[in-house]
C-alpha cells in the first residue's frame, strides 16, 4: 500500500519542473493534487496562466511513483503545449500523443503504449471520433487509464462559450473507466451555469477549486473606434510605444492577413496567424513558428485570431489588442488574459468595429445545424440502404461540406445518436426511429448568445471598473475595484486619438487590398458536368490563370460600394472602373490579356456587359462578348457546395465564338464565389484555343470566419 506523497515532496518536484528552486505552489495547487491523489474528480477554474498544467504534470509523477496507470489527457491544444512539455520531461515523464502530424509515430506510440512506457498519452476531443483510434488503442488503455484529464472543461458544456460536439464523446470515455479514476477537469473560463453543467456531465462526487480572476498587472481600457480606417491608424501609431511583444485579435482569417500587412506597411514586425494556415505553410512560416517568432519577442505583434486562443503561455506578453469586439465577456477575458502575467504592468486595449454585430451574428446563427439541414441529411442516410459516404451526399443535398459534416457530428454526439459511420460511409441506427431534436434547448443557448452579446455592449459603455466588471460577468464570487483600468484612473491611459493622414493612407490601403482569384485543380467527384464532360483533374489545357477581385463583398474599401451597384443602381458607378484599371496595372498578368469578355446573364443582360465594356476601354483592350447563355440557372450564390455548384453550370454557357487560336483574354464578372462560373467558362475558351483567361471580379462573397 502506497502512502500518500507529503507537500514537501511534491514542492521539490514543482521546483525540478518549473527549473526554479525558488518556487511555491499558488494556491488552491496542492489542494487540486490532493484531491487526485486520494482517487477524488475535481473541477479546477483558475485564471490563465495560474498553473494548471502542474496539477496535472505532478498528480500524473505521484500517482505512476505508486504505480497507477498512464493520464490520459484530452485536449484540444496539443500544437499549443509545447512549452509546457518541457516541464513534463524535467519530472522525467514520457509524454507522447497521436495526432494527424504524426501518423509516421502511431505505431511506436501504441508500442509504447502497451509496454506501460508511456506517462502521458496527450489526443484531442476529435480523435476520440476516429474508428481505428477506439479499436487500436484507446480500447486497450481504457481499462489502465491511472488518471483522465480533461483540458479546458468549459467546452463540454453548450452553455459554455466555446463547445464543442466531440467534447461529448468524453463523458462516454469516462462511463468506460473504473469508478475510482482521479479526474481533473481544468478552464479558466466558466461562469456558474457552466461550472454547474460540467460537473453534471462527469457525475460523481465532484470537488471543485475556483480562485479569483483579477488580473492586477493589467491595465483595460476600452475605445468606440468604429471606422475601419481610424482603427488601423490607431493600431499603426500606438503599437510601436507599446510595451515588449503583443497580440492583435481579429474576428475574421482576412482581417487578420489584412491587418498584419498594414502594420508592416507601417514598419511593425507583425504576422497574421488563423486556423486557415497549415501546420507547414507553403513557402511562410508554419503557426509553430509563428508562436516561437512572439514566444521570442522575434516580433513585435501577431494579428491573429482565435485559432491563438487557449493553451498560448507568454507570461512577458505586455498588450492583447482586440480589433472587433468579441461575441461574449467569457471570450474577452480569456484572450485578454494571455497579457500581464508575469510583468508589473500590460495593456489590454478593447476597440469596436462596424462590423462587429454582423460578424457575430453570423456565429449565432451557424454554431447549430438548423432543423431542415438534420431532415435533409437524416433522409438522404434513409433513402441509402447500404449507406452512404459525405461524398455522395454532397451530390445528394444542397448543402455546404461544412454544413453537412456540422450536421453529423451533432448527430453523432446526440444520446443515443440517429447515425452512426462505419469505414467511410454512414448508416442509420434504431435510435432514429423516434429521433427529435431540442429545439427548445438549442432556442435557449442562442438567446444566451444574444444575451453575452449584449452584455459586450454594455461592457464598452460601461463608466466603472472594467475589470470588476469582467468578474462579475464570470461569477467571481469576490469581484474587486482594479485601480489599473482607465476609469478607476482619472487620466486615460493610451491617447485614443489617431493621425489624420495615417487614417487616408489606411483608407487608401484597404481600397488596394486585392484578393487573389487562385485557379481551381480538380473538377468535382461524381461527375455534375456530364455536358461538358469534364472530370478528374483540370488540365493545363483547360484550367484558368490566377486572377483579381477587388474587394470583399460590402467590407471596407470597395465591397460596399460593389453591392450598391448591383442591387441599388442600374449601373456600377465610373470610380469602380477606374480602381479596377488601378488594379490591373498592378497585377500586372503575364502574358498579358489582348481582349476582354464576360460573364453573361438573363436577370440583367446589361449590368456586367456595360461595365466589362468601360474596364475595356480605359484599359484599351478589344470587348467582345463570347458567350452565350442559353438556359436559366439557380442563382450561384445559391448553390452550396461543390458538387451542386458545377451541376448548376453544365450545359448553361455556348461559346459563340469557333475554335482557333485566340490571345489571352481577360474575363470579367461582378461576384466571385465558388470560382466555378470563371473555371467553367475559362475550360471552355482554353479549349477553343485561347492561350490563357485571367478572372477579374469586382468582389469576393463568402470570407472565412474563424
Amino acid at each position: 500500500m502506497h502512502s500518500i506523497p507529503t507537500q514537501k515532496y511534491a514542492l521539490q518536484l514543482l521546483q525540478t519542473a518549473l527549473d526554479d528552486k525558488k518556487a511555491a505552489f499558488r494556491d488552491g495547487q496542492w489542494q487540486s493534487i490532493e484531491f487526485l491523489l486520494n482517487r477524488r474528480r475535481i473541477l479546477v477554474v483558475q485564471r490563465t496562466g495560474w498553473g494548471k498544467s502542474m496539477v496535472y504534470f505532478l498528480g500524473t509523477k505521484l500517482l505512476r511513483e505508486q504505480g497507477k496507470g498512464l493520464t490520459l489527457l484530452i485536449s484540444p491544444l496539443l500544437s499549443l503545449m509545447r512549452n509546457q512539455l518541457e516541464a513534463a520531461n524535467r519530472l522525467g515523464l514520457s509524454a507522447c500523443t497521436i495526432n494527424s502530424s504524426n501518423v509516421e509515430e502511431w505505431d511506436k506510440v501504441e508500442s509504447d503504449l502497451k509496454n506501460d512506457r508511456v506517462d502521458i498519452l496527450l489526443i484531442s476531443p476529435e480523435r476520440l471520433a476516429n474508428q481505428v483510434f477506439r479499436e487500436n488503442i484507446l480500447s486497450h488503455v481504457a481499462s489502465k487509464i491511472g488518471m483522465l484529464v480533461v483540458d479546458e472543461a468549459h467546452c463540454i458544456s453548450d452553455w459554455g462559450h466555446d463547445f464543442r460536439p466531440d467534447y461529448r464523446r468524453i463523458i462516454r470515455v469516462i462511463q468506460a473507466i473504473p469508478p475510482n479514476v482521479p479526474i481533473l477537469a481544468t478552464t479558466a473560463t466558466a461562469n456558474d451555469r457552466v461550472v454547474n453543467d460540467v460537473k453534471t456531465q462527469l457525475g460523481g462526487d465532484i470537488g471543485f477549486v475556483r480562485g479569483t480572476l483579477v488580473r492586477k498587472s493589467l491595465k483595460l481600457q476600452n475605445i468606440i473606434m468604429p471606422d475601419t480606417a481610424a482603427r488601423m491608424a490607431w493600431l499603426a501609431g500606438t503599437i510601436p510605444r507599446l510595451p515588449g511583444s503583443g497580440i492583435v485579435y481579429t474576428l475574421t482569417q482576412r482581417d487578420s492577413v489584412r491587418v498584419a500587412q498594414w502594420l508592416k506597411q507601417n514598419g511593425i514586425s507583425a504576422q497574421a496567424y488563423h486556423a486557415g494556415m497549415s501546420e507547414k505553410e507553403p513557402g511562410g512560416r508554419s503557426r509553430q513558428q509563428l508562436e516561437q517568432s512572439l514566444l521570442n519577442n522575434e516580433i513585435k505583434v501577431l494579428v491573429a485570431t482565435v485559432a491563438l486562443g487557449m493553451g498560448f503561455d507568454k507570461p512577458d506578453l505586455g498588450f492583447v489588442i482586440h480589433y472587433q469586439r468579441p461575441a461574449s465577456v467569457v471570450h474577452y477575458y480569456q484572450q485578454v488574459g494571455r497579457a500581464g502575467r508575469a510583468v508589473d504592468q500590460a495593456y489590454g486595449i478593447l476597440l469596436c468595429g462596424e462590423e462587429d454585430d454582423r460578424i457575430s451574428d453570423y456565429f449565432i446563427q451557424t454554431a447549430f445545424p438548423p432543423q431542415r439541414h438534420i431532415e435533409t441529411v437524416l433522409q438522404a442516410v434513409t433513402k441509402a440502404n447500404t449507406g452512404i459516404s459525405t461524398p455522395s451526399l454532397m451530390a445528394e443535398l444542397n448543402l455546404k461540406y461544412s454544413q453537412i459534416e456540422k450536421t453529423l457530428k451533432f448527430l453523432t454526439i446526440e444520446s443515443p445518436a440517429p447515425v452512426i459511420k462505419m469505414d467511410s460511409k454512414w448508416y442509420l441506427t434504431p435510435a432514429a426511429s423516434d429521433y427529435s431534436v431540442n429545439r427548445s434547448h438549442v432556442e435557449m443557448i442562442t438567446r444566451l448568445r444574444r444575451d453575452e452579446q449584449e452584455q459586450m455592449r454594455s461592457y464598452m459603455r460601461h463608466d466603472g471598473c472594467l475589470m470588476a466588471f469582467l468578474q462579475s460577468a464570470l461569477d467571481d464570487p469576490r469581484p474587486q475595484k482594479c485601480g489599473m483600468c482607465k476609469n478607476c484612473t482619472p487620466q486615460q491611459l493610451l491617447e485614443e486619438k489617431y493621425d489624420l493622414k495615417l487614417a487616408q493612407e489606411a483608407n487608401l490601403f484597404l481600397k488596394r487590398c486585392y484578393i487573389p482569384i487562385k485557379p481551381r485543380l480538380q473538377w468535382p467527384a461524381g461527375n455534375p458536368l456530364k455536358v461538358y464532360g469534364f472530370t478528374g483533374s483540370i488540365s493545363d489545357q483547360q484550367r484558368l490563370s490566377e486572377g483579381r477581385a477587388l474587394s470583399l463583398w460590402r467590407d471596407a474599401g470597395w465591397g460596399q460600394l460593389a453591392a450598391d451597384g448591383k442591387y441599388q443602381s442600374e449601373r456600377f458607378c465610373d470610380d469602380l472602373v477606374s480602381a479596377c484599371a488601378q488594379m490591373y496595372e498592378k497585377w500586372a498578368p503575364e502574358p498579358k490579356p489582348k481582349w476582354a469578355t464576360c460573364i453573361p446573364s438573363l436577370n440583367r443582360p446589361e449590368l456586367v456587359p456595360d461595365f466589362a465594356r468601360r474596364l475595356s476601354e480605359k484599359l484599351g483592350l478589344r470587348f467582345g462578348m463570347c458567350f452565350e447563355k442559353v438556359r436559366q440557372n439557380m442563382p450561384q450564390k445559391e448553390m452550396e457546395n461543390s458538387y451542386q455548384q458545377a451541376a448548376n453550370l453544365d450545359g448553361v454557357f455556348k461559346l459563340t465564338i469557333d475554335n482557333g487560336t485566340f490571345a489571352p483574354c481577360l474575363l470579367i464578372d461582378d461576384v466571385v464565389d465558388s470560382r466555378w462560373t470563371f473555371t467553367v467558362a475559362a475550360a471552355l475558351l482554353r479549349q477553343a484555343g485561347c492561350k490563357a483567361v485571367y478572372p477579374l471580379a469586382l468582389a469576393m462573397n463568402s470570407p472565412r470566419m474563424d
